[in-house]
Formats: structure tokens, C-alpha cells, sequence
């Protein structure tokens, strides 16, 4: 070859050499923009919205606004219907179209139905989380609590023994046999000695009607007997006369029950008067013992109910009794009402003053529910539990509690038995459920309810708009309306059917709004059947 061409051979060769790689780069890039573009196109229905990230989120809502969706409407790449749009940055906040958000420079991110977000009333939790906030669960049983109501109380003298002795007629007290008060004395015991002038009288006539024989006698000293009764002479002071047939102008004065002399009112030479009191004695066989309980738990407590009563006093030994009332008496300061109890003493080792514990059974409970005690949270108007479900969700359930004993409550209402509930880290979830704007929230005051008058009917949808949709029903008598076609205003979207189409035959429940389309209360599809 000739040297001279050698120079345009090597520059064909490096064009077509050029040339064959640029159309080799550039198949490259296509195939792999093909590639890619296959790989990027969706594929309608199959992907999951809960696995989604915020910017993901965004960019669905821009597709949204593109393809015209909104709330209410079914988006075609995931298959599932759109319940609302939120702001993740401002929770509890949600809205029925697509736009940018008021409160942050972002796009606003859309809730589908069946996501894990979608049941606005409870919270899911995933197991890691679980495990990382040491969450606890117990199960709602049933059964009965076995309570006794403790108290502390002061032992007194029961008042119901108190015995008064006084004279019966003029009487010079020649001797006491007790000298003091708080001696102790034994029923029939000897107290005093007496002579009372004012019966030696009366005494003398009846001796004097006794030696009398014939017809009337009997009846005269019938008489007689009766005059010294009213003299103020005791029965066995009268027989004493009669078996001895001699005056007994001295009388002896004897305990009538066992216990202390509780106050001596008299001294040996001392002058009295009828009616004058002599000494009061206390029996000792019971006594009182006044506890304080609180109001709460005071109407546990039934007159009868036994108790069981230990003293510093008395160590190792129990005293036994019963409650005898429940004062009708509150106080302000502690709000407590005093209990009652009676309490055997066979030995007076109780003495008033005593400090005393007293333990007081309850009547047998009838068998309720039961939760342990942690599991109650007490907002302040409610009282709440938060019940664990399938799938790792959470729901605030209100709750009617009873009587806490033990770490045990009872539930009267709210509950059934099987249930598991929240023991602890009910505050993170009630957090959780902030954050992704939930009404699962233990704070969240239930809706006032409604008292307007509501009415019925069946009607036919003619049109969907957002919030709103639009109905013609028959005539509706109750209000006096014909058949018309009429807007009402839809119930939230968890009260909704899941398919809810143009043409549809529905029975409504709705009420009156003042300066405002009529709001559906219920809405429920009617059969196929009722529809041709």
C-alpha cells in the first residue's frame, strides 16, 4: 500500500470506529430509559400507601390534583379509597381535597382506607415499638372482690348500759360501800345504806292491818302494800316487811348490773330528796368503738356486719363485734363517716380511749368484671382503659368503675371478659395517636349528644360533591315537605359505605341544621332487591 494513503485509511477507521460506539452509547441509553421507564411505571392497585414516605406522599397529592381525586374518590395506582388529606407536621387537621398545606411550604399527604392510619378510633403499634416502650398487657376476667374496709377508731363506754340510780323519798345516807368513782362493783352488790324516815309510816300501818282478821282485811292490806309502793319502796323491801313483820326503816342500795361506778354524786352523811341522784353506773359487758370511714366506701357497710378489732392495749388478742350504725353524721375536713361498733368485753379489758384497728367485712360482692387497677386511667370526667386488639392496634374504651381492692377494679360497664388491656404505656400511645392526628385519644371528650328531632326516609342519589350529596326522596309528612330534590349533608367517612354511587336507592336518618343543608345521621344502602 502506498505509504501516501496510509493516513486516510486510519481516519476511516476511527470515523467508522466513532460512529459504531455512538451508536452503541446511545442503544444503551435507550434501553436503559426503556428499562427504567417500565420499572417506574406502577402498576395499578398493587402498591401500599402505608409504606410510603412523606415526599412520596406529596407527590401522590400532586397526581391527585393532575388527575382531579379527591376524598371520597378511588385512586387508580393503589386501588384503595381516599379518606381525607393531613399535614404530618400539624396532626388532628384534615381536609377532603388535594392542595398545599396552610401550615407548612408542602404538599398536604393523602389517608387511604384499609391503611393502617385509616380507623380513626384506634392506633397500631408495631412490635419493636412494643417491645421498646415496655408495653404490658393483662386480660379482663371475671369474679368477685372479697374486701373488708379497715378503719382506726377510739373505744367509749356504750351509752345503752348506763344505768342512774336516784332516791325515792326523804333519806339520810348512813354508809357507802363504794368510795370513789371507777370502782369497779358486781350486779347485786351492796352501794349504799339509807334511812328514809317517810316509810317507817306507812310501814307501821300495814303491820297494824296485817293482825286484822275478818271480812275486809285482805283488801285493807292489799291497800297498805300499795301505799308503800307509792312510798317509793322497792318489791323486795316490801317482802322484807311482810316476812319479818317488823318496820325496816333502812334500806340498802345494790347494784343492778356489773361495770364501774361511773360517777358518785353523794357522801355518807349527806342529806337527799326525792329524785336526787345518787351515782350512775357503766356497765362494762360491751363497749363502743367509734371508727372513721371513708364516704366512699361507707355504703359498703350494713348495720350487723361482723368486726374484728385488735388494741396496743390488749396485744395478741382480738376482739370481736358487729357494726351497730353508721352515724348520719360527714365530716367536712376528712369526708368520713363514723362507724359504729360494738364490741364484747368480757373482761373490761377495753377501756375508753383505747386506740383500736378495726377490719370490717364487707357483704359477699356478686362477681363482676375485673381489670387490674393500672389499667384505669382517670382523665377527671371519665375514667379510661386502653384495651389491646389484633394486628398490634390500640382503642380507648370508657369505662363505669366500682369498688378498688387490692389492685383489682371492678368494671360495671365498658368491657367484656377475654379483652386484654393496656398496663402500662397508655400515655405514649395516646402520643402515637397525636401525632398521626387520631381520635383514638384517652382525652378526647365523646360528642355531645344530639336532642333535635330526627327523621327517616328512603332516597335516591343523584349526585356526590365532597361533604355533600345530593338526594330526591319522596314526601316526608313530618315536616311537611313533597318529593323533591335536595342537598343533606354527609355523615364522617368512617359512618359512610364503602361504595357509595350515583343511582343508588338509600335510607337515610337525618336532623335540622340551623342556617345549613339537613345532616345525615345514618346512611345505609338498601338491598338490590328493594333498589329495582
Amino acid at each position: 500500500m502506498n505509504q501516501k494513503n496510509i493516513p486516510f485509511v486510519l481516519a476511516a477507521v476511527a470515523a467508522l470506529v466513532a460512529v459504531g460506539g455512538g451508536a452503541w452509547w446511545l442503544g444503551m441509553r435507550q434501553g436503559m430509559g426503556h428499562t427504567t421507564a417500565a420499572t417506574a411505571q406502577p402498576v395499578a392497585g398493587t402498591e401500599d400507601p402505608s409504606q410510603w414516605t412523606i415526599p412520596q406522599g406529596e407527590e401522590a397529592t400532586r397526581r391527585h390534583i393532575r388527575e382531579s381525586l379527591k376524598a371520597g374518590d378511588v385512586d387508580p395506582v393503589t386501588g384503595r379509597r381516599i379518606l381525607n388529606y393531613h399535614d404530618p407536621m400539624v396532626p388532628g387537621r384534615n381536609f377532603e381535597a388535594p392542595a398545599k398545606s396552610p401550615f407548612m411550604d408542602m404538599m398536604l399527604v393523602p389517608r387511604y382506607a384499609g391503611s393502617d392510619t385509616a380507623d380513626a378510633s384506634s392506633v397500631k403499634v408495631s412490635p419493636r415499638i412494643q417491645q421498646n416502650l415496655g408495653l404490658r398487657t393483662a386480660p379482663v376476667v371475671e369474679g368477685s372482690l372479697v374486701s373488708e374496709v379497715t378503719a382506726v377508731g377510739n373505744v367509749t363506754w356504750n351509752e345503752r348500759e348506763r344505768v342512774e340510780l336516784s332516791s325515792r323519798a326523804i333519806a339520810f345516807v348512813e354508809k357507802l360501800h363504794v368510795k370513789a368513782a371507777l370502782d369497779r362493783v358486781t350486779a347485786g352488790a351492796p352501794l349504799a345504806e339509807l334511812y328514809v324516815p317517810d316509810w317507817v309510816a306507812a310501814q307501821e300501818e300495814y303491820l297494824a292491818l296485817a293482825r286484822m282478821t275478818g271480812d275486809g282485811a285482805d283488801a285493807l292490806k292489799d291497800a297498805a302494800k300499795q301505799r308503800m309502793r307509792q312510798a317509793g319502796m322497792t318489791p323486795a323491801h316490801i317482802q322484807r316487811v311482810v316476812v319479818s313483820g317488823a318496820v325496816q326503816p333502812r334500806f340498802t342500795l345494790t347494784a343492778p348490773i356489773a361495770g364501774i361506778v361511773n360517777e358518785l354524786m353523794v357522801r355518807e352523811g349527806a342529806t337527799v330528796m326525792p329524785g336526787t341522784p345518787l351515782m350512775r353506773l357503766q356497765g362494762t359487758r360491751t363497749v363502743w368503738a367509734e371508727g372513721a370511714v371513708p364516704e366512699s366506701q361507707a355504703a359498703l357497710l350494713q348495720p350487723g356486719a361482723r368486726v374484728r378489732t385488735t388494741s396496743p392495749g390488749a396485744p395478741g388478742r382480738t376482739f370481736e363485734g358487729q357494726v351497730q350504725a353508721l352515724l348520719p353524721e360527714v365530716d367536712a375536713v376528712t369526708r368520713t363517716i363514723r362507724a359504729r361498733v360494738e364490741l364484747a368485753n368480757p373482761q373490761g379489758r377495753l377501756v375508753p380511749g383505747m386506740l383500736v384497728s378495726m377490719r370490717l367485712d364487707r357483704p359477699k360482692a356478686v362477681a363482676t368484671l375485673l381489670v387490674p387497677s393500672d389499667a384505669v386511667i382517670y382523665t377527671g370526667r371519665r375514667s379510661v382503659v386502653m384495651v389491646a386488639e389484633d394486628g398490634g392496634r390500640f382503642r380507648p374504651v370508657e369505662v363505669t368503675t366500682g369498688l378498688e381492692v387490692g389492685g383489682q377494679t371492678e368494671i360495671s360497664a365498658g368491657l367484656a371478659v377475654g379483652q386484654r388491656v393496656v398496663l402500662s404505656g397508655q400515655f405514649l400511645i395516646d402520643s402515637e395517636a397525636s401525632l398521626r392526628g387520631l381520635e383514638a385519644r384517652l382525652n378526647l371528650e365523646p360528642a355531645p349528644v344530639s336532642t333535635l328531632p330526627r327523621y327517616t326516609t328512603d332516597a335516591v342519589v343523584d349526585a356526590l360533591s365532597g361533604d355533600t350529596v345530593t338526594l330526591t326522596h319522596p314526601p316526608i309528612a313530618a315536616l311537611k315537605w313533597p318529593r323533591m330534590q335536595m342537598d343533606f349533608q354527609l355523615p364522617p367517612p368512617a359512618q359512610r359505605p364503602r361504595r357509595l354511587e350515583t343511582g343508588d336507592r338509600v335510607q337515610i336518618e337525618f336532623e335540622m341544621q340551623d342556617g345549613d343543608v339537613p345532616r345525615i345521621t345514618r346512611l345505609q344502602p338498601l338491598p338490590r332487591e328493594a333498589q329495582k
